[in-house]
């Protein structure tokens, strides 16, 4: 059986945007949101409704008592009473619905955001850790070449067999680091699968991209900006308006509750109709206790809105801060500290062959040059964190 072309076509990589894509369609922590909104709205119209009338309906008997001469008769009544809903009732309730309702979309958009920084994390720590096991690699490869070339040397007795122990040393640690890299790679494909869901292959692979992504604006042009949309803020400012409309609402109700009524009585001789005002007076009960709880609950609410506005502004610039020292050290590490080292272990491997160093200068400059490079990778990885909480705290979704 011949295949065809397309049987061997390499399986597509995902992108950061795919990946997104995928979790936002698909997680079930997500649909939990969409659902905490949909019954916030369904509660708006709860609020809304009007009550539903009260209709009662009685038979009886009617029978003279003895020495009176009347006939035995029927009797049936029928009272109809519909409850109003007055609008220093109604209208609170109302509003604090919607607020509800506001307080649930603000979570889902908060939890969104959640998601999104995790992911992004995620991906770039499985990009960073697949780096260092390619590096790993790199290492025992090149370990192995010296190793072979110095088993040669001893036993052609140009070296002494110590330079063979210390090659075999230094080969065995290569291989132990390139066993955890590995580890790693896999610890870290489970964790971004795991967040977005089952649909992702165990076999996916991601486009490799450590940093593409455009630089935050500048601290002092989106200070406003943070605390006019982020998220939790707008959650928070909801339910306080939510709890400001349930103080008004348990205060209101201290106001009489009317409702209409309509009667109609029937009897053998009259049948008489009836229709007035019922009036619940709030005589003893002031609702001082649900007042008072809905008051430091409102208390509550502005004490933790203070807290998060100044909780926020700290974050992000924790964040900015760090951004900018990683990124200084990305640039640094890129700009020529990575390189040198490059260049300081390829003219050791010349001169080693050349008979013009020993075998430790080698490993010394492959030491050097090792934690530089992994210092690149951590820079780098860190420096997408960094952008990543940013983005959170901003609540952007690009």
């Amino acid at each position: 059986m011949v295949l065809g072309p397309l049987a061997y076509a390499e399986p597509t990589k995902l992108s950061l945007p795919d990946l997104e894509g995928m979790m936002f369609g698909q997680s079930p922590a997500l649909r939990s949101a969409a659902s905490a909104v949909d019954a916030a709205r369904a509660g708006v119209e709860t609020a809304r409704t009007i009550a539903n009338p009260h209709i009662e309906v009685m038979n009886g008997m009617r029978k003279p008592r003895p020495g009176i001469q009347e006939a035995n008769g029927n009797l049936k009544s029928i009272s109809l009473t519909q409850d109003l809903d007055m609008p220093w009732h109604r209208l609170p309730r109302v509003e604090g619905a919607v607020a509800g309702l506001q307080a649930a979309q603000a979570n889902e958009q908060s939890f969104k955001s959640d998601m999104r920084a995790q992911l992004r994390v995620r991906y770039y720590d499985l990009v960073r850790r697949t780096a260092e096991n390619r590096a790993a690699r790199e290492d025992v490869k090149l370990m192995e070449g010296i190793h072979k070339s110095i088993a040669l040397q001893v036993e052609t007795g140009e070296k002494a067999r110590f330079e063979l122990v210390k090659a075999n040393a230094e080969l065995l640690n290569a291989q132990k680091m390139q066993e955890s890299a590995s580890l790693r790679v896999r610890q870290s494909r489970g964790a971004l699968r795991a967040l977005v869901g089952v649909e992702l292959s165990e076999a996916f692979e991601i486009q490799e991209q450590t940093h593409m992504f455009a630089p935050p604006p500048p601290l002092s042009d989106i200070r406003d900006e943070v605390l006019k949309s982020n998220p939790e803020l707008q959650r928070t400012r909801a339910q306080r308006q939510q709890l400001d409309r349930k103080l008004s609402e348990e205060k209101a109700l201290r106001f009489p509750k009317f409702a209409l009524r309509a009667d109609q009585d029937t009897d053998p001789d009259w049948r008489s109709r009836r229709i007035g005002v019922a009036m619940n007076l709030p005589l003893w009960d002031w609702r001082g206790g649900p007042v008072g709880e809905a008051a430091a609950k409102l208390s509550q609410s502005d004490n933790l809105l203070a807290y998060q506005e100044f909780s926020l502004l700290q974050s992000l610039e924790a964040a900015y801060q760090q951004y900018d020292i990683v990124n200084a050290q990305v640039v640094a590490l890129e700009g020529g500290i990575v390189r040198q080292a490059a260049n300081a272990l390829r003219i050791a491997e010349l001169a080693y062959k050349a008979g013009e160093k020993s075998f430790l200068d080698v490993i010394d400059a492959q030491r050097v040059y090792r934690a530089s490079r992994n210092e690149l990778i951590t820079a780098q990885f860190d420096l997408a964190s960094a952008w990543a909480e940013i983005e959170r705290l901003r609540a952007h979704s690009q």
